[in-house]
């Protein structure tokens, strides 16, 4: 057995060991078919009248057992650039703990749920194809945000009439929750990336470079939850809409690096030392067989076969080049961040 393979597999018993705990409230997660849930509000409403404090009362209808349940929830708009330009915004769902007991929502009193951003046909396919960039993570780090697909129902009241969408989404859960299962604590303070974990910043940073996703920060929690457990600093991504792996159609490239598109590549982690390098390299090349087949199996759930296949070749191109070791070292390694 190769040094490095070796090293691989300690480094991964490693973080199976410190990895999370599980939580009697998982029912949510476990079972990973999309659900089926009716929500009924005014995006209008949503993107004007909700702030970080302010919410809309409204009902969540949800099929569990057979049959459609109904609990009240608390709704607000979530994300600045997608209040502003997204017809449907993503949303911050509060639950009373006395409402979740005895339903699949037990446990969880706030989660994010993902919503397409405009009205337009490959919406739905965004969404998937964000929601598989989170399955990805879960493959590659045992620090991640947990997720369950729905399938949403939306009627928005339109003065005396009402209109329905047909919408795919996502749920994720909330920070405070993720923390525990870790035994941790989610931080918000500057920390520099190099006094982060390791391995877990590695990791992060080959994965945000599969996605080509340059919008976000790490130091400053852009796009991103920092969590401290086990005495490390860890970095947990989130919000991939606009990366090169979704491409939405209101997506642009990173001005400040230069990129005119979102589907160009840079990688933005910082320099380590190269066997931690080369050891997560081949963690992603071990791992290459079960993201195709991961990745592979939504095919079928697409609207349009051409955002798959876009997807597919993405992921593609980002496999070439960390397998040959010229185009490891020129877009990786020499590119790694040293300030």
């Amino acid at each position: 057995m190769k040094k490095q393979t070796i090293i691989v597999l300690i480094l991964f018993i490693c973080s199976i060991t410190y990895a999370q705990k599980p939580l009697s409230s998982d029912l949510l997660y476990a079972d990973q078919t999309p659900m089926k849930i009716k929500l009924n509000y005014s995006n209008k409403n949503m993107k004007k009248k909700t702030t970080d404090s302010t919410y809309i009362e409204t009902d969540l209808n949800f099929f569990q057992e057979d049959k459609w349940n109904t609990i009240p929830v608390s709704l607000r708009a979530r994300g600045n650039f997608r209040r502003a330009k997204c017809y449907f915004p993503p949303i911050k769902m509060k639950i009373k703990k006395s409402q979740t007991k005895n339903t699949v929502f037990n446990g969880n009193k706030s989660l994010k749920l993902v919503l397409p951003c405009k009205i337009e046909n490959e919406n739905n396919d965004n969404i998937l194809q964000e929601y598989i960039a989170y399955k990805i993570y879960e493959i590659i780090s045992p620090y991640h945000f947990k997720t369950r697909r729905v399938d949403v129902d939306f009627t928005e009241p339109k003065g005396k009439k009402s209109k329905s969408y047909q919408l795919k989404g996502f749920l994720i859960e909330d920070d405070s929750r993720l923390a525990k299962r870790f035994d941790g604590r989610v931080v918000e303070q500057f920390i520099h990336p190099m006094a982060m974990g390791g391995l877990t910043s590695v990791r992060h940073a080959f994965f945000q470079y599969l996605i080509g996703n340059t919008d976000f920060s790490v130091s400053f929690q852009h796009n991103g939850k920092l969590l401290y457990t086990n005495k490390e600093f860890l970095p947990l991504p989130y919000d991939f809409d606009m990366t090169g792996w979704v491409d939405p159609s209101y997506g642009f490239g990173n001005p400040t690096l230069g990129l005119s598109s979102l589907s160009e590549r840079v990688y933005r982690g910082f320099k380590r030392d190269n066997e931690l390098m080369n050891t997560v390299r081949t963690q992603f090349i071990d791992s290459k067989a079960e993201i195709v087949k991961l990745v592979s199996s939504y095919k079928e759930e697409f609207d349009n076969t051409s955002e798959f296949d876009k997807m597919f070749g993405f992921m593609q191109e980002f496999f070439e080049t960390i397998e040959d070791d010229g185009k490891f070292q020129k877009s990786i390694l020499d590119k790694a961040r040293t300030k």
